[in-house]
């Protein structure tokens, strides 16, 4: 008996290894979820295969979420959420990224909800999203320093303790 789970995201493996038999690095079964990492440089490719092939359709970018592996390289792993509705499937693409060239092609040409997806998760973790139409702070000011959901992110932030001055001065009796 066979998982129908497996057996779509075996469609899904097929079809990206037609297309490109470099685009599927490795596949990963979870939980009856089905993550595709695919190659930083294939990752605008491979969605696009994703959300234009007839035998897929996923037509909805539900989701764009990151994880900070530090101390561990490749540091980041950019997440995309994929749903096919006429098929009732799901998806989810990742891409690797190192801590010292965190950039990725953004993925506003092949789904436009990608770009409050994208700008949040370069707010956060300051990974840099190549041809985004927009890409600047979401959810901190413009003038915030670094980014918060990095794991070495100091967890005090980056800001000076202000002086108390004469305040705490014990005085003579």
């Amino acid at each position: 008996m066979t998982d129908s789970t497996s057996q779509s995201a075996n469609v899904v493996v097929e079809h990206l290894r037609a297309w490109n038999p470099k685009a599927v690095a490795e596949v990963i079964q979870f939980r009856g979820e089905t993550t595709v990492v695919v190659p930083r440089e294939l990752l605008r490719g491979a969605a696009e295969r994703c959300r234009q092939d007839a035998a897929l359709q996923f037509n909805l970018l539900s989701d764009a979420t990151c994880v900070d592996r530090f101390p561990i390289e490749p540091r980041f792993e950019l997440n995309y959420h994929l749903v096919s509705i006429p098929r009732r499937d799901r998806v989810r693409l990742r891409v690797r990224l190192s801590g010292n060239d965190p950039v990725v092609d953004s993925l506003i040409p092949v789904w436009p909800g990608a770009n409050w997806l994208e700008r949040e998760v370069f707010d956060l973790f300051g990974i840099h999203f190549t041809g985004h139409t927009d890409l600047r702070r979401i959810l901190l000011p413009e003038d915030w320093e670094g980014h918060p959901l990095r794991r070495d992110y100091p967890v005090e932030g980056f800001r000076d303790v202000p002086s108390t001055g004469a305040l705490f001065r014990k005085s003579a009796p």
